[in-house]
């Protein structure tokens, strides 16, 4: 896999049926994963989308979410890019630049879903998501 630099956009509630609007629209494969399904299950978000997306035929990869409790949701605000890949080193050069002088939400590190990934906001106030790809030729097998 190359990487990829796309849109995500972030909704207060509605990530799931925004993203099914898009699919009717564009067409494609649609994923999603709520938060219930990577460790909180037990939260009243946990039917919240946590991560979906859209590949269509085109091309296009859209990537949505819903914003947790905690979590600020800036209306007018909600879309950040993000940078995805398995170029471990290409990924982390560009974490290194895009966070230097900005801000870190969520800090570059191994997530529940087993790939690295990072939140920041740039000195120019642009949101930015990394995910690097983790090796997960085992996860077939144990699921």
């Amino acid at each position: 896999m190359t990487s990829r630099l796309n849109p995500y956009i972030g909704f207060k509630d509605t990530a799931r049926e925004a993203l099914t609007f898009y699919q009717q629209v564009f067409g494609g494969d649609l994923t999603m994963s709520t938060f219930g399904e990577f460790g909180q299950a037990d939260q009243p978000f946990a039917d919240g989308i946590m991560h979906g997306q859209l590949e269509t035929p085109q091309g296009f990869t859209l990537m949505v979410s819903d914003t947790p409790p905690g979590m600020e949701y800036r209306e007018g605000s909600r879309i950040s890019v993000s940078l995805s890949g398995d170029d471990g080193e290409e990924l982390h050069g560009f974490w290194d630049k895009l966070s230097e002088g900005g801000s870190v939400s969520v800090p570059m590190d191994r997530q529940p879903w087993g790939d690295e990934f990072g939140m920041c906001t740039d000195r120019f106030g642009v949101d930015w998501m990394v995910n690097i790809a983790g090796d997960h030729s085992g996860a077939a097998a144990q699921g």
